[in-house]
């Protein structure tokens, strides 16, 4: 994204209607995992922090789209072998979205280790 955006939505307008689609749908899921979490744009991609701390992030690349649960990605690495993964980042593609239930699977194990880092 070129210009810095200040809201969730406005990240998402920019976006292709692909990008856009997986993106919504990703945040739907991280928002029925993590009720009590809050949105919000950390580090330039929309996100979402509980108790004021980061919690999990979504974002769109050029050929494909993030998402970024940090460092539980490791602890799941059987189930995510089919994805583009890297230390914290499991990268898809717009039309082959993530499982619902891996992204639960993914939020939840993230609350669960309660290590979250401080949002900018």
């Amino acid at each position: 994204m070129a210009k810095k955006t200040k809201t969730v939505d406005t990240y998402l307008a920019a976006l292709s209607p692909e990008k856009r689609a997986a993106l919504e749908r990703l945040r739907k899921i991280i928002r029925a995992a993590a009720p009590r979490a809050e949105e919000c744009i950390s580090y330039g991609i929309p996100a979402f922090r509980l108790d004021g701390k980061f919690l999990v992030g979504f974002g769109a690349g050029a050929n494909h789209c993030s998402f970024y649960p940090g460092a539980v990605v490791k602890t799941l690495g059987e189930e995510l072998k089919k994805y583009d993964t890297s230390k914290g980042t499991i990268r898809f593609q717009p039309d082959k979205p993530l499982p619902s239930l891996l992204v639960r699977k993914l939020v939840k194990a993230r609350i669960a280790r309660g290590r979250f880092t401080e949002t900018t």
